[in-house]
């Protein structure tokens, strides 16, 4: 049997990997080359209760705090109680994972209740996790990879999804396609993700006529580096207004800063540094009992309002107490950028900001990362499992990536054994339809509507003001025809759930709704056949 695999983050080439391994003929494309992929990023770990001091029922416990009352059960309980197995499967393929003299190290952090967060290059872990991972699919014979291949939409025959297109107008068929095509954090002004996260796999399952989950919830992780110093970029709209509507700091406008920040791991304050404000003092004590290992919609919201009080300039995250030789060690890409952009985080507070991280929505699965669509899977962070809820769990992404990605890859070869034959994979069937007349709105007016209307704060009018404008533009290339389709459905969620919930904050609904807990399921009406 043939299966497609599109991605290449640790989702889609475990998924590769898996699926190689019992038996089938994979093809896995991805857009750029393999390293490019949002896994290279990721720097504090992966969750999984591997201690004897800790438990998986406390690990379940935590994910469904953090969640909000919106994960799914059931995918927690699968998440927390598969996690140790598929660590110890990545270990088995080459992770090379940080240890101490007793064995795995770990860290803590934020919403944790122990530490349980293994790491591989201090703060490298993404970046270790797909050296392996690459390694392992060049050396696997059944495997085929296409790289510079994006996709352009999928093929639907009588309801079933039977390949995909590319960009290049190529037709490649499967008796199974996944998608592991990651998240969309370039619908925003200031992202952590890399240029490559413009939401592909969700838009062409969207076209396609796939259930999306979700998507209201955009995390937003606390602490970007703002790195122009006494710049006043990358400050999110507070209660006092836009960020884009108030005037640039003197290191340059908001607007300056590029897409791609650089992140600041959590288990930085897992291991001790704490935020400031331009006062200097620890404001996250009289916000949350957990101060600054908070849930991420708590701490980036109260740097928000920060932000906001002081001008929008960025608080300040203090590590100088943990020492430059802790620092170096602990955490050396961390240090290594930072000084790189002018700072000595030894010895002087660093400027951090808000900036979007994470997508808790997308392709709605279940367990086994089927989607409502016949012959489609979805892994990773562009699928809606449920684990997650209205909130993300600090270092539980890589791990879902690893579980269900194990659970798809095998789901997908018993689903494809029943398939009919297709074609060889290289049928140069059609050319790439146009996506879009018209003039289009640049991407960067786009990611700054979003960021001011759908980022860290919501509200109606904004929403409205957010829906209004897009629905009267149009996109002419395929990645901004992707971010459009995505930001319309973003903000229709966003407007449709009326409370606070999670990464959803509506400054005129600012609690959450008993009434409305529960997870919204969207379904696009009469989606073109593709």
């Amino acid at each position: 049997m043939r299966v497609v695999v599109v991605g290449s983050g640790l989702a889609g080439l475990l998924t590769a990997i898996e699926a190689a391994d019992a038996g089938a003929e994979v093809l896995l494309v991805t857009k750029a080359t393999l390293a490019d992929a949002n896994t290279s990023h990721a720097q504090g770990g992966v969750a999984a209760a591997l201690f004897p001091d800790d438990s998986v029922e406390a690990h379940v416990a935590d994910t469904l705090a953090a969640g909000a009352g919106l994960c799914d059960v059931e995918a927690v309980e699968v998440l927390c109680a598969d996690g140790p197995d598929r660590v110890r499967d990545l270990i088995a393929r080459g992770v090379r994972f940080d240890r101490t003299a007793a064995g795995l190290a770990r860290g803590l952090e934020a919403a944790h209740s122990a530490p349980r967060i293994v790491h591989a290059g201090g703060d490298a872990t993404g970046s270790e996790i797909e050296r392996a991972l690459i390694a392992a699919v060049r050396a696997e014979p059944r495997v085929t990879v296409r790289e510079h291949a994006p996709l352009a939409d999928l093929v639907l025959e009588d309801g079933r999804v039977t390949g995909v297109e590319l960009a290049e107008g190529t037709v490649e068929w499967a008796d199974a396609v996944v998608l592991a095509t990651g998240g969309a954090g370039q619908l925003y002004a200031h992202t952590t993700n890399p240029a490559v996260a413009t939401g592909d796999g969700v838009a062409a399952a969207w076209r396609a006529g796939a259930e999306l989950a979700d998507v209201e919830f955009y995390q937003f992780h606390p602490t970007a580096l703002v790195s122009i110093r006494g710049s006043a970029a990358s400050r999110p709209a507070g209660r006092g207004g836009s960020a884009a509507s108030r005037p640039a700091g003197r290191g340059g406008s908001a607007a300056s800063r590029p897409a791609g920040a650089f992140l600041i791991s959590e288990a930085v304050r897992g291991e001790g540094a704490v935020l400031r404000n331009a006062r200097g003092e620890r404001f996250m004590l009289d916000v949350h009992p957990d101060a600054e290992l908070a849930p991420r919609d708590v701490v980036a919201r109260a740097i928000a309002i920060e932000m906001a009080a002081q001008g929008g300039a960025p608080v300040v995250l203090d590590a100088t107490s943990l020492g430059a030789s802790v620092l170096a060690r602990r955490f050396p890409t961390i240090d290594a950028a930072t000084r790189a952009a002018g700072f000595d985080w030894a010895r002087e507070p660093i400027p951090v900001a808000p900036a979007a991280h994470y997508w808790m929505g997308g392709v709605a699965t279940d367990a086994s990362g089927r989607t409502s669509l016949p012959g489609l899977w979805a892994v990773g962070e562009c699928a809606a499992t449920g684990v997650h809820g209205a909130n993300r769990l600090a270092s539980n992404s890589l791990l879902e990536a690893a579980v269900f990605a194990h659970r798809a890859a095998l789901d997908a070869i018993e689903y494809g054994e029943n398939a009919a034959s297709r074609p060889p994979f290289g049928q140069r069937l059609r050319t790439r339809r146009g996506s879009g007349d018209g003039d289009g709105a640049p991407r960067h007016a786009l990611q700054r509507l979003m960021w001011e209307h759908a980022g860290v704060q919501r509200s109606r009018e904004g929403l409205e003001l957010a829906a209004s404008v897009l629905s009267t533009w149009t996109a002419t290339g395929l990645e901004d025809r992707n971010l459009l389709d995505l930001a319309r459905v973003v903000v229709a969620a966003a407007l449709a759930r009326e409370e606070s919930r999670g990464a959803h904050y509506r400054t005129d609904f600012p609690t959450p709704d008993p009434a409305a807990g529960r997870r919204r399921i969207a379904a696009p009406e009469g989606a073109p056949a593709c």
